[in-house]
């Protein structure tokens, strides 16, 4: 049976950290098929990631990447299209999160990291995947923004900034580009069980509480739930969605 990314090439950023949403990502579209290459500016902990993906018999390679640094975009975007001719689908997945109050004396410092990361970093890669994309037809670009992205979060103003901001450059990007069959989407998690959410848990614990306590689902969403939801968005069974963003918080944000 065909795979459904059987001959597709994708980057996945920020796929270093386990339990994590991009190494999630990257184990599933391996499994589907898909020639991986998984970035990090943690290199060792992207080469784990991809030799524990390459036991299993997916065809993945780990690079070092500075999402944030326009020259590694262009020389780990010139390496894929060397190694591989063709870039399909590009996961802008690395991101950060820096809970601070509007009032504390973070607040400045971790609004201009966390747009830094989350928006430039997607940007940039936005930019050098649009232009990967046109030499081979086409391709698909999956953005993670957050629910903090579509709702407020009480001591989240920065991250929800960030997440924000990748909501409505993808939207833009997406009809910047739609007719050259090239789609951007944005997925939005709800509070997922990975390191990054431990981290924020542990500075913001009473507000954590709260948000799982009214999840409607029941439960904190696994890293897989996640990354089912990109294979779709990276698949050609997508092939009419962009400009969307989906949303995978067991039924947070629709209350």
């Amino acid at each position: 049976m065909t795979k459904r990314l059987e001959g597709k090439v994708a980057l996945v950023t920020g796929g270093a950290s386990r339990p994590g949403i991009g190494a999630a990502i990257a184990e599933r579209l391996a499994e589907e098929d898909a020639i991986v290459v998984v970035s990090d500016i943690d290199h060792a902990g992207a080469a784990e990631t991809a030799a524990l993906i390459s036991e299993k018999g997916g065809n993945v390679t780990a690079v070092k990447q500075d999402v944030t640094s326009q020259r590694d975009w262009e020389e780990v975007m010139a390496a894929v299209l060397a190694d591989h001719g063709r870039l399909d689908v590009l996961v802008n997945n690395a991101g950060i999160l820096d809970v601070a109050a509007i009032n504390s004396d973070r607040a400045v410092p971790a609004l201009r990291r966390q747009f830094d990361v989350n928006v430039e970093g997607s940007f940039i890669g936005t930019q050098a995947a649009v232009a990967a994309m046109r030499q081979s037809g086409g391709g698909s670009i999956i953005n993670l923004s957050s629910v903090a992205g579509l709702v407020g979060f009480r001591g989240s103003a920065s991250y929800a900034a960030s997440k924000g901001a990748v909501k409505l450059f993808s939207k833009s990007v997406a009809l910047e580009v739609a007719e050259e069959n090239i789609r951007v989407n944005t997925v939005h998690p709800g509070i997922i069980r990975t390191n990054m959410q431990s981290a924020g848990a542990d500075t913001n614990s009473d507000n954590y509480a709260a948000i799982e306590a009214a999840i409607p689902a029941g439960r904190l969403g696994e890293p897989s739930d996640i990354a089912n939801c990109v294979l779709f968005l990276a698949s050609d069974e997508s092939s009419y969605v962009t400009g969307a963003e989906f949303v995978v918080d067991g039924g947070y944000t629709a209350q």
